[in-house]
């Protein structure tokens, strides 16, 4: 038989995360995020559950020819733009949006031969200091670009650098409101923070919204809140099994470099799972896990093919025991992926994007 670890990417939670995005913001439209391969769900895995999203957004043009290629018709966002004068080529082929954040991609567009004008998303630096035309040069991007037969409609973008934190967006969007006034066209500002956070404030709202991780299932503020408080599900399932059990006896140790030493009698299972599948390695003692549903924690260091974890107050417990190493655990158990990271000195984006090939993905569909 196979390894038993293994990744479930769980559609009807996305679903309905999607529908927790719409919610928050019911006159808005959704792009659906899918760049980093839909955060390391995979795009092909992810689409039917998404295909509930106004639209797609993503990096690379890669990533929009697998959308296109699964039926996909309507908007497709590069969120990042052209790389280079010869992207607008599949730009225009493809009816692909880009975004323009600096001078040298209006060059291109200038340049560009075209029989049906494109659709662009200008962006404001407003203090993320990232990407984006600064508020003093804004202005003059919008004028360039709209005198160009190159180009239809342009909506108007920023991104937040603290929509999850006490420093919140307000400095921001009086950058945005004071660039912007009087500017047509439709607006795109918040991220899955400021969905979550400030959806429901007026001076927000906006036309295009762009949720990312809450989509997923992370909390985006955690660990000031968490999924639950959120209403959203986890998406992705790392599970794999007990491969073996060892008594420990006080004063033995587990793993290299023998990190832990047991303080009383214990007994360890040995999990197939280790940082090669995409475990954080550096995921302490004390780790929080799912047996069989019920929680407890690693001990000792995470090795590339195995980890070890306490089954001490779980005698049931044994070789074959069902192992949640985050997300969706049996009997409606849930471990979020945000406590996981938080052990690693991590965030919840960098596990599911660290998901390994070697891991097989199974979906489970909607239906």
């Amino acid at each position: 038989m196979p390894r038993p670890i293994e990744a479930l990417i769980h559609q009807p939670a996305l679903a309905h995360n999607i529908r927790r995005v719409r919610a928050c913001a019911p006159d808005a439209q959704v792009f659906a995020i899918v760049k980093a391969n839909a955060y390391g769900h995979g795009i092909e895995h992810v689409y039917e559950a998404m295909r509930g999203a106004d639209g797609f957004a993503l990096l690379d043009l890669d990533e929009a020819q697998r959308v296109r290629s699964l039926g996909w018709r309507g908007p497709i966002l590069l969120l990042e733009g052209c790389f280079e004068t010869r992207d607008l080529e599949l730009c225009s082929r493809l009816k692909l949006w880009h975004a323009v954040h600096h001078e040298q991609q209006i060059d291109w567009l200038a340049m560009h031969k075209t029989h049906e004008p494109h659709r662009v998303f200008l962006k404001l630096n407003s203090g993320m200091n990232r990407l984006g035309f600064t508020p003093t040069a804004f202005r003059a991007a919008w004028t360039r670009l709209n005198a160009l037969p190159q180009v239809d409609e342009i909506t108007l973008m920023t991104h937040f650098s603290d929509a999850d934190g006490p420093r919140g967006i307000a400095h921001q969007m009086a950058v945005f409101k004071e660039a912007t006034e009087d500017l047509p066209g439709e607006r795109s500002l918040s991220n899955s923070a400021a969905v979550l956070r400030h959806a429901q404030e007026a001076s927000v709202r906006a036309d295009w919204l762009r949720p990312g991780i809450m989509a997923y299932g992370s909390a985006p503020d955690f660990p000031e809140h968490d999924i639950h408080h959120w209403d959203l599900q986890p998406t992705m399932t790392l599970r794999s099994k007990v491969l073996a059990v060892q008594p420990l006896r006080a004063g033995e140790s587990v793993g290299y470099g023998s990190t832990f030493v047991a303080d009383r009698e214990m007994r360890i299972g040995t999990v197939a799972c280790g940082y090669a599948d995409g475990y954080p390695r550096h995921a302490g003692h004390g780790s929080p896990v799912l047996v069989s549903g019920q929680r407890t924690t690693t001990v000792g260091r995470v090795s590339m093919d195995m980890l070890a974890v306490d089954l001490s107050a779980l005698p049931q417990a044994g070789v074959g025991s069902e192992v949640t190493l985050w997300g969706q655990g049996p009997n409606g158990s849930v471990l979020p992926i945000d406590e996981v990271a938080r052990a690693a000195g991590t965030i919840g984006y960098e596990l599911m994007c660290a998901l390994a090939r070697r891991v097989p993905v199974h979906v489970e569909t909607l239906g």
